[in-house]
């Protein structure tokens, strides 16, 4: 839309993962697969949770809103991503664009935050096992949780707002497969100085101080475990720990890489490859991770299998 001497962007074209016609459909299908085992594997963490008793505590009630906040931040990106790879003009208006980036921005600190306030839980777990019924109440567990959301939606507001502020004159071809702050950065025709400042400083206050509380209790956690005299406590408190810790790997790594690197560095290439990564993989791998390295999570679940079929 022309005004005065300026175009005014009214929608996005986002160019994808890839412009080659022949990759269109088996990234289709590959992409579709890993969406529909990330809600099925999220939903059976959900569910055996909800129906095990031995699974009513708090590091499974965290768990949960994990497997949740996962299905809603992968569907947040994975089902525009399938259409537009059939699509021949892959547009999103400029409402759309800016509603992807909150939810996106909001799911991804959430998901950010759980996994800190999940190291904590193990933490208390583990160093002071004693006092953890009294610590890590369902209120207090609620409660961060809660906290959790509030926290996201804030920053995710200030990110969407800050963003959207500026004018866009063309073009509009976002070198991206979703609205993300640093390729709608390099669209607009303003001044993005404060805008680089603001992401830099709440994204990562909010990533560095998560990771700073993962780190911290995670170094308490293992000089707890090298002081226990029993072999098996060793093991059970590994066993314990690894999945998250694993998770924790997986999710902050290619973060830390997208936001936290120099300018002079920025590749939209290597960003595109560590979103597919952390928006798309890590939502499936998380489940899989919990259920296949948690004897208590597999316990139940074949405690269930087994129900069901004695019930028919």
């Amino acid at each position: 839309m022309q005004v005065g001497n300026h175009t005014v962007i009214t929608n996005f074209i986002l160019l994808g993962l890839t412009d080659d016609p022949e990759l269109q459909v088996p990234l289709f299908v590959f992409f579709l697969l890993v969406y529909i085992i990330t809600l099925i594997s999220n939903i059976i963490i959900i569910a055996l949770i909800r129906m095990s008793p031995c699974l009513d505590s708090p590091m499974y009630f965290l768990l949960s809103k994990l497997s949740l906040v996962d299905i809603c931040y992968s569907t947040t990106i994975t089902p525009n991503m399938l259409i537009n790879f059939l699509s021949k003009r892959k547009t999103i208006s400029f409402l759309g664009c800016a509603t992807q980036l909150f939810f996106f921005a909001t799911l991804a600190n959430t998901d950010d935050l759980m996994l800190a306030v999940m190291a904590y839980d193990r933490y208390v777990a583990i160093c002071n096992p004693l006092q953890y019924p009294i610590i890590m109440t369902k209120f207090v567990c609620a409660s961060f949780v809660a906290g959790s959301y509030t926290v996201s939606v804030l920053a995710a507001f200030v990110h969407t707002t800050c963003t959207f502020r500026l004018s866009f004159c063309g073009p509009n071809e976002i070198s991206h497969f979703y609205c993300d702050v640093p390729p709608l950065l390099k669209l607009s025709c303003s001044d993005t100085t404060l805008n680089e400042v603001i992401v830099f400083t709440v994204a990562g206050s909010m990533q560095v101080g998560s990771l700073l509380v993962v780190l911290v209790s995670y170094t308490y956690i293992i000089s707890t475990i090298i002081m226990m005299h029993s072999i098996e406590g060793r093991k059970r408190a590994f066993s314990t720990c690894a999945s998250h810790f694993i998770c924790v790997i997986m999710f902050y790594v290619p973060v830390l890489f997208m936001y936290l690197r120099p300018r002079s560095s920025y590749s939209m290439d290597q960003d595109r490859v560590a979103s597919v990564f952390y928006t798309v993989m890590i939502p499936m791998l998380n489940p899989l991770v919990y259920s296949l390295r948690n004897k208590k999570v597999k316990g139940a679940a074949r405690n269930v299998i087994q129900r069901t079929f004695r019930l028919k």
